[in-house]
């Protein structure tokens, strides 16, 4: 369903599980919501999980896949006006006002209330200093093994040793490739996978101790340590909706 103004095309889209955009470009901005759901965004920076309490800016002309790994209602606002200055992508918070206003644009709306609509967007477009996570994937068939058990398995514990022997590989060989390959050791690579799974089971309810336990965190500080300092914020603050009405 698309709803059309002069400045702005909003599009409604009900994504099934396992939906991905490959990669794609716009001409113009573009807002991306998850009204009901999650959304998974990449680009050449690194990939967000937005829920709800969270859109993405995405200046025109970016690269980058859209996807959703469950059931989702997404808006996807086309926007010709440079209404902010980002020049890259930029989470933003969705709050008691913005929220309702972005599934406002998405209905059939005449020339008048269109127009009236559009002009408050731009008041409340409020970044959130949420940094993306990274996870490139190795390709040497050894490194990519390892790599896709932990996927399936995030809280796996074994040492570079011990799969080195599963993979017939040595434990060097494989710290060399994850380096190589992925721009990060190994330790660092298995953290931003655990967080970037654990971002999608908090997306679906689980509390941040059972998130954090079933991607392979003792304990909840430990898991909220690691989070803070890949994403640059808390679970908690990550996941809030802001109370702050942000209109003059």
């Amino acid at each position: 369903m698309l709803s059309t103004g002069h400045q702005i095309v909003v599009g409604t889209l009900d994504l099934l599980p396992g939906t991905q955009f490959g990669w794609h470009t716009h001409h113009q901005h573009q807002l991306n919501w998850a009204e009901d759901g999650v959304l998974t965004i990449a680009t050449a920076e690194g990939s967000w999980i937005l829920p709800p309490a969270r859109a993405l800016w995405i200046p025109r002309h970016t690269k980058h896949t859209t996807g959703s790994a469950r059931s989702t209602t997404m808006r996807s606002l086309l926007i010709d006006r440079d209404l902010v200055e980002w020049q890259v992508p930029t989470v933003v918070d969705v709050g008691p006002l913005l929220g309702p206003l972005l599934s406002y644009l998405g209905t059939d709306l005449g020339k008048e209330p269109r127009e009236r609509a559009e002009a408050v967007l731009q008041d409340l477009l409020v970044p959130v200093p949420v940094a993306p996570i990274q996870l490139p994937m190795p390709v040497d068939d050894r490194a990519a093994g390892v790599a896709k058990a932990l996927q399936e398995d995030p809280a796996d514990t074994r040492t570079l040793a011990e799969w080195g022997r599963q993979v017939g590989a040595s434990e060097r060989t494989l710290a060399r490739l994850f380096g190589a390959q992925t721009g990060m050791g190994f330790d660092e690579w298995r953290t931003r996978l655990r967080l970037s799974q654990a971002i999608a089971l908090l997306a679906d309810g689980h509390t941040v101790t059972a998130a954090g336990r079933r991607v392979g965190y003792a304990t909840p500080s430990a898991f909220v340590v690691a989070f803070r300092r890949v994403t640059g914020v808390s679970p908690g603050r990550y996941f809030a909706r802001s109370n702050s009405r942000s209109m003059p």
